[in-house]
């Protein structure tokens, strides 16, 4: 009994995360959030050199880190779970002359992979969408070849309960697919827990324009309002950490980490 009952919260959140990104994925393309940022300079700075490897692209969204890597490696898996997503991505590659990018649907839990068939696993801000990040990577450890290694980079909590409590309630309301932002010490534990080895972490800071912020979930304007309203009661401590500014633009913390198998 119980079991099913946790299969179908699974399934009810996958096709919550399919309807709120089936519906964006345009607006994801053109998001200059997603198309630059110092992370993504060094995602691609990270995988100089690897001009032999497979790559998947886990939760490639509009698939800005797979055009990044694209010229860099042999071929590109961008890896999804919206419809929509994978499109913009098949039309985008071919318009870009990159024709080593390949796409395939499905969830981060349950990848469609044989073992060892990758080199290289990368994500760039689909984690904290994910229904079991844990479970995850231990399917990213078995699709990973022997001595293959991963980039992933998040939106991360500054650990905190004061702060994390404002960053977890500003993005679940902007957007009801959103799970969790985990801490640095999360991450560190799963990745254990998964059998993968933290290499390096580099540390970022992004700048969150409020309207486009709410403009690319389409968030409806109540759950704008209480965002703001929410805003205005921080504490001193939140408001500094966060950078919160008059029209509700905030600074939230990104880490990369760089991981073997």
């Amino acid at each position: 009994m119980w079991k099913n009952v946790g299969k179908q919260k699974v399934k009810t959140h996958h096709q919550a995360v399919y309807q709120q990104f089936d519906e964006q994925a345009n607006s994801y393309l053109t998001s200059q959030v997603h198309a630059q940022g110092e992370d993504l300079k060094a995602l691609i700075h990270s995988l100089s050199g690897s001009n032999e490897a497979n790559v998947l692209d886990l939760g490639c969204g509009a698939g800005h880190a797979s055009f990044g890597a694209a010229p860099l490696v042999c071929s590109v898996t961008a890896y999804d779970l919206s419809d929509a997503m994978l499109t913009v991505v098949e039309k985008n590659a071919t318009e870009r002359g990159l024709n080593n990018i390949t796409t395939c649907k499905g969830t981060a839990e349950s990848l469609p992979f044989a073992e060892d068939t990758f080199d290289i696993v990368i994500s760039r801000y689909s984690a904290h969408h994910w229904h079991d990040v844990e479970r995850a990577l231990r399917e990213v450890r078995r699709v990973l070849k022997p001595g293959g290694r991963g980039i992933f980079i998040d939106v991360v909590s500054p650990g905190h309960p004061l702060l994390d409590i404002y960053l977890q309630t500003v993005e679940v309301l902007r957007d009801t697919s959103h799970i969790r932002d985990y801490s640095a010490g999360e991450w560190s534990g799963m990745f254990n827990n998964a059998g993968l080895f933290v290499r390096e972490i580099k540390s970022f800071r992004l700048e969150l324009e409020f309207t486009s912020w709410v403009e690319r979930m389409r968030t409806p304007a109540p759950l704008i309002e209480a965002i703001r309203l929410y805003q205005s009661t921080l504490s001193d401590e939140a408001k500094s950490h966060f950078a919160v500014q008059e029209d509700g633009s905030f600074t939230s913390d990104v880490m990369l980490f760089e991981f073997q198998g």
